[in-house]
């Protein structure tokens, strides 16, 4: 995955809070807390939709770094090419950029930004409180996504996946997809339904996994308005294994495996391994948004 040098990274859409203190933030505890917890770091909406920020524990933010640092670093793409952080920063603007040509074109709704929030340790959110421990999340309440950079190194050493920059790219990639779901009003078809292999929580996650592919298949040709050039250069064939080796690490029955020793699909939340490959595949194929509609598919 490369970026191009001589792009211009727009900081404005990140806001980087990593190092400010948050004080203490509760946890779910005991043995159900822990496995919720699992389940939720598979790349989903905000914890406290689900009832995971209630419980007994706390966790206090490290506050290791200068808040505000990518605003001051990320400038062009050559940084984004050697630094994590910049990268990020280059995802999201490439991410804004085709949703904002993309979405009214397909649906006729129009793009609202959102911002991505890199934090350390907690975070406040307009949906509650929230803790390095369930990983990226989407909040619908103020239209962020929300991502401690130390969860890639959670990917490769807890969950399996071999990593790499474009496996953290789909990562982002799959929250901006809950926010196209949000602006379309699709995450509201998942309300009250979240659990079970054919549930709307699955649907709504395989959706946001297909978004991600439908963004990857346009991200070398979507121009940035300031250079007319796109600002990701390329994507090999082995960047986007990374991304599917990262989406199969976090299906709910890998999970489930590594937790329990035993695959419940009764409890699923996100979708198999197979099926998150699966429909960001459809995505990245297509290239389409039409494609994506895992709510009418009968087996998502």
């Amino acid at each position: 995955m490369q970026f191009d040098d001589q792009g211009d990274l727009d900081t404005s859409q990140v806001d980087d809070r990593r190092g400010i203190p948050g004080g203490k933030v509760a946890i779910g505890g005991g043995a159900v807390g822990l496995i919720a917890v699992l389940f939720a770091v598979v790349l989903g909406v905000d914890p406290q939709l689900l009832g995971l920020s209630s419980g007994s524990g706390s966790v206090s933010s490290p506050g290791v770094r200068t808040a505000g640092e990518a605003q001051q670093a990320c400038k062009t793409g050559a940084d984004a090419n050697k630094r994590q952080d910049c990268r990020i920063v280059a995802v999201t603007n490439s991410l804004q950029d085709f949703w904002r040509t993309e979405l009214p074109r397909r649906t006729n709704i129009a793009y609202r930004s959102a911002e991505t929030v890199l934090f350390t340790g907690q975070v406040s959110t307009a949906c509650g409180p929230a803790t390095s421990a369930v990983g990226p999340f989407y909040c619908p309440g103020d239209r962020k996504a929300y991502v401690d950079l130390g969860f890639f190194n959670e990917l490769s050493s807890r969950f399996g996946a071999k990593g790499g920059p474009f496996a953290e790219s789909y990562v982002v990639a799959h929250e901006y997809g809950h926010h196209i779901q949000n602006l379309t009003g699709a995450m509201q078809k998942a309300a009250g339904d979240r659990q079970g292999a054919n549930s709307g929580s699955v649907r709504l996650e395989l959706q946001a996994d297909c978004y991600a592919g439908v963004w990857a298949h346009h991200a070398t040709t979507t121009p940035q308005p300031s250079t007319g050039r796109p600002l990701i250069a390329s994507l090999t064939d082995q960047d986007i294994a990374q991304g599917l080796d990262a989406a199969a690490a976090v299906g709910d029955d890998r999970i489930q495996q590594q937790a329990t020793g035993r695959i419940n699909p009764e409890a699923w939340t996100h979708g198999s391994a197979e099926q998150r490959k699966a429909w960001f595949t459809t995505g990245y194929r297509s290239g389409d948004l039409a494609q994506c509609d895992t709510f009418s598919a009968a087996r998502p």
